[in-house]
């Protein structure tokens, strides 16, 4: 009986682990149909990754052209040499061959093709006719891809408009990173099927995934200006022996601009490169430089002090003052003044640069003598509150919206800070500070019948075949000065020129309107001084603007006398360039 329930327990005892092993097998084999059929995609895409290897293609970056269709940064063909590990087959003659034709070392090319990865870079940026002679040689887990290293045509000309870019061919400064998403393209990729031991498998072949070519950017500047204001900018630095000279050209209708210039500049095909007085000493011996101090020397060679750096301007800013003036009504052009000398302002005296004073003289007379004492008038008659008011609806308490980055902003008091020893030195262009580009987009805004545009280099930009792919637009403020008080500023400030302090940018049978400035760098009293002059024609109806500005001069340092002579130079060249007059100094319809 007790043999006979043994057994009968044994039996069922089979039959539960029978069931179990079923149930078991039955769901593995819900999961193996599982496997096979709803994921087949996922696992099959999992077993090509195994097997594939890949390689990017770099896109062709978009070109930079200028106004007349000149390509001013372009590409050049180069190579990007790689390895394999697991399809080298002779390594030693490896080592050896890119060691000798990449002129490296051979612990370096060893190490890395020594290494245990899916594909290994050797060198990026290789002349193509290295890259050719390295394919020549057909070694086995060596490849040789094309690739695209950006190329400046005219090297230095426009460094610090244009920038270069970065061994990932991305744009670094300048217009490059600006305008980087229409430059940079999209990349490609070479795929490439191996087997179990990473060999190629001939029979599959490759397959490619081509790049996207990036849109050349076309722009305003003129190569031609760009590069005569360039050679007026050298020669005035080296004759003046002067720390920096920039000129900004631009069309104040649409705020293009026609120039850029800050010398000195660096060349974009080395921009890594130092200036040799930054490396060696007085007596020539090599100055050994941290990776930090170097790096700032670089930024600071790098930097477009058009746009990044805040100066006084001094005189140059009576436009702005003459023209909240005149708009606000505390002054007419009939206005009469009386100028000792100087004028007391609360416990401070105020001189003018003519010591003797001026005498009498109506406030057109004043702007033509650049009269402190006049202008520090003008701005205590508006008062603080009106006057502030004028530095915002001028946009002087913004920034212009220029497309290049690292635009600074006016530095100015607040309105509560302002008294009136405050408002008598901003009245004249001192105590606070801007950048080159904002005055004169400022002035254009004044003489152009009131108009504050965007000043840019973008126009459009176009696909490789030259089909247009963005036209681009800038921002246009209106109302900034009445119509009648933009036509009072051009016949002032023609009237400097003809008859007054920028007479040195006078040009026979042309009506030329501009402004000099001398002021102090700071701190005061360190005999450094900034000489700059502002300069727009045909007076009647400007078609370009221009601003000097020489940093720090030895010697003779009045605007009026070095500055306004380099734009008078700029006008002659240019406006019959332009259309503007013809060579006989007659000016055209």
């Amino acid at each position: 009986m007790l043999e006979s329930g043994n057994r009968t327990f044994h039996r069922k005892k089979i039959t539960v682990v029978f069931f179990l092993c079923a149930a078991v097998l039955f769901i593995l084999f819900l999961r193996l149909v599982y496997l096979m059929i709803a994921k087949a995609d996922y696992y099959g895409g999992k077993a090509v990754e195994l097997h594939e290897r890949e390689r990017s293609i770099k896109a062709a970056r978009g070109r930079i052209i200028d106004c007349n269709g000149q390509v001013i940064a372009d590409n050049k063909t180069v190579c990007t040499i790689s390895v394999i590990h697991s399809q080298i087959e002779d390594p030693e003659t490896v080592i050896a061959v890119l060691s000798r034709e990449l002129s490296l070392s051979e612990e370096y090319v060893r190490a890395r093709v020594e290494k245990y990865s899916s594909i290994e870079r050797i060198k990026s940026n290789v002349d193509k006719e290295i890259g050719d002679r390295i394919r020549e040689y057909d070694l086995a887990g060596v490849k040789v891809d094309e690739d695209y290293k950006r190329y400046y045509p005219y090297g230095s000309l426009a460094s610090k408009v244009l920038g270069f870019t970065g061994s990932d061919n991305q744009g670094i400064i300048g217009l490059e990173v600006i305008y980087e998403e229409y430059l940079q393209g999209t990349p490609g990729t070479i795929l490439t099927v191996t087997d179990a031991r990473g060999i190629e498998v001939e029979e599959a072949g490759e397959s490619r995934i081509e790049p996207v070519n990036g849109g050349d950017l076309h722009i305003s500047m003129d190569m031609n200006i760009q590069s005569y204001a360039t050679q007026l900018a050298s020669q005035a630095m080296e004759t003046k022996e002067a720390r920096s000279v920039s000129i900004i050209v631009m069309n104040p209708q649409n705020g293009e601009i026609l120039a850029m210039v800050n010398v000195p500049e660096f060349d974009l095909n080395n921009p890594y490169e130092l200036p040799a007085e930054a490396t060696v000493s007085e007596n020539g011996e090599a100055i050994a430089l941290s990776a930090e101090e170097k790096q700032d020397l670089l930024n600071a060679m790098w930097r477009n002090g058009c746009i990044n750096d805040t100066y006084e301007p001094g005189s140059t800013f009576k436009i702005i003052t003459a023209a909240a003036g005149l708009e606000s009504g505390a002054v007419t052009p009939e206005s009469t003044f009386s100028c000792p000398g100087f004028i007391i302002v609360e416990d401070r005296k105020i001189r003018c640069h003519k010591v003797g004073g001026h005498g009498a003289e109506n406030f057109v007379q004043a702007t033509m003598n650049s009269c402190n004492p006049v202008f520090i008038t003008v701005g205590l008659r508006m008062g603080a509150e009106t006057f502030y008011s004028y530095f915002k609806q001028f946009g002087l308490l913004k920034r212009t919206g220029v497309d290049l980055p690292g635009e600074a902003g006016t530095i100015m008091h607040e309105l509560e800070n302002i008294g009136d020893v405050e408002l008598a030195t901003i009245s004249f262009g001192q105590s606070f500070q801007l950048t080159p580009i904002q005055l004169l987009t400022t002035a254009a805004s004044i003489i152009n019948g009131g108009r504050r545009v965007t000043p840019h280099f973008g126009v459009k930009i176009t696909d490789t075949e030259g089909g247009l792919v963005r036209e681009l637009q800038y921002p246009v403020e209106e109302g900034i000065v009445s119509e009648e008080t933009s036509a009072l500023m051009r016949e002032i400030l023609e009237k400097v020129v003809s008859e007054g302090g920028g007479k040195n940018a006078y040009i026979e049978g042309v009506r030329i309107g501009g402004k000099t400035a001398t002021s102090q760098t700071l701190p005061r009293g360190s005999g450094q001084y900034i000489a700059s002059f502002i300069g727009f024609a045909p007076a009647d109806d400007p078609q370009v603007i221009a601003i000097a500005i020489i940093n720090r001069p030895h010697g003779t340092y009045y605007g009026g006398q070095i500055a306004a002579p380099i734009i008078r130079q700029l006008f002659e060249n240019i406006l019959p360039y332009l259309g503007i007059m013809d060579y006989n100094g007659v000016v055209t319809e």
